[in-house]
């Protein structure tokens, strides 16, 4: 669990996702902004902080990509922080992307600064803050196209988020408070600020 919901690999899920429920309801979208959107995705969310996880490795200041010292992420942070930076732009500037997608490489990237900044105090869980946020992802996909989630998809991502909980406190990388503030974080930086949005503007 703690690898495949590695935090770097999440937003590239959730553009996935987006395009496979996108491709679902008929909307069109050519093949080329699809893979475009995934691709470029991948590279400033992923290559771009694992370069930096790399570098770490190879100068002995970290001994694998799970980073289980609170020291060791400083500057992956810093990376991380720089490549959801220039994705919010991509989304928003590049794809063209709906609104709420916009709202939640803002929203995520905002989230990766608060972890940044209490790692050096406290290690929260950045696993959980990126699967938290997927959550409020898909949940600000169903809402900006006038849905509710279903009890299957509220089940799944609950059941994943417990065990990812699970995953963490199993490997004793966090403290039950740890992920559980992760997972909140998570959520209430991508699905909030698109909620208010709605709620007091439109």
């Amino acid at each position: 669990m703690s690898v495949l919901l590695y935090p770097l690999f999440v937003p590239t899920y959730g553009i996935a996702l987006f395009c496979i429920a996108y491709a679902q309801q008929m909307t069109f979208m050519p093949a080329v902004w699809w893979i475009t959107a995934v691709a470029g995705t991948f590279i400033l969310t992923c290559l771009l902080p694992m370069s930096a996880i790399w570098w770490l490795i190879r100068r002995g200041g970290a001994k694998d990509i799970q980073l289980e010292e609170a020291s060791q992420r400083t500057v992956p942070y810093l990376y991380t922080v720089v490549g959801f930076g220039f994705w919010s732009y991509f989304v928003i500037s590049i794809l063209h992307a709906p609104l709420y997608i916009g709202l939640i490489a803002i929203g995520a990237t905002i989230a990766i600064g608060i972890v940044s900044i209490i790692n050096r105090r406290w290690k929260i869980s950045a696993h959980l803050t990126g699967f938290g946020g997927l959550v409020g992802g898909i949940l600000c996909f169903y809402y900006g196209n006038g849905m509710l989630p279903g009890a299957g998809t509220i089940c799944v991502l609950a059941a994943l988020s417990l065990l990812l909980m699970y995953a963490r406190l199993y490997l004793h990388a966090h403290t039950s408070a740890q992920v559980c503030a992760g997972w909140l974080l998570g959520i209430t930086c991508t699905f909030v600020p698109y909620y208010l949005l709605v709620v007091y503007v439109s």
